[in-house]
């Protein structure tokens, strides 16, 4: 299964990117505009409407039409499991009813001094069978400019 990476290093402290990434506002601010990203819903796990924090069991129901072409694409996103200590913290979602076949997404944030290392892993298989199975090698490529552009606004909201 493909799998895509992306680290970056950002001059503020844990605390602060983690408590930006917890919540619905953080993925709104670091989705590109070209993605047309809405968010059509956020559920607690205790079905609690529009929850403080992205807690194991959250579901986001979204959808976006890149560059405002063709249909718009709607699933859900669900977060499956998190973890925070003193120098850590990251969570894993997965994706329901989406565009891929396969999307889980590991978050994942480690203090170092003042700094944080900021890194998404993204596994992924498109759909298509046999045939998404060989495209997906080529998933990078449309990859790296969406996480680029996260990990520069992170840079830039939070340094």
């Amino acid at each position: 299964m493909p799998v895509y990476q992306r680290r970056t290093r950002v001059d503020a402290p844990l605390e602060a990117v983690w408590e930006f990434h917890s919540d619905i506002s953080g993925l709104e601010a670091l989705t590109p505009g070209w993605m047309n990203l809405e968010i059509e819903g956020v559920r607690g796990p205790d079905g609690e409407e529009t929850p403080d924090e992205l807690v194991a069991g959250t579901e986001i129901e979204m959808a976006m039409q890149p560059f405002g072409v063709g249909p718009r694409q709607r699933w859900t996103s669900r977060i499956l499991d998190r973890d925070e200590n003193e120098t850590t913290a990251w969570f894993r979602d997965d994706m329901v009813g989406g565009p891929f076949s396969r999307w889980v997404h590991t978050h994942r944030f480690t203090a170092d001094g003042d700094e944080t290392l900021v890194e998404d892993r993204v596994e992924y298989q498109l759909p298509f069978g046999p045939l998404g199975g060989v495209a997906g090698v080529f998933g990078d490529i449309g990859f790296e400019p969406m996480f680029r552009d996260r990990h520069r606004r992170t840079k830039q909201l939070l340094e």
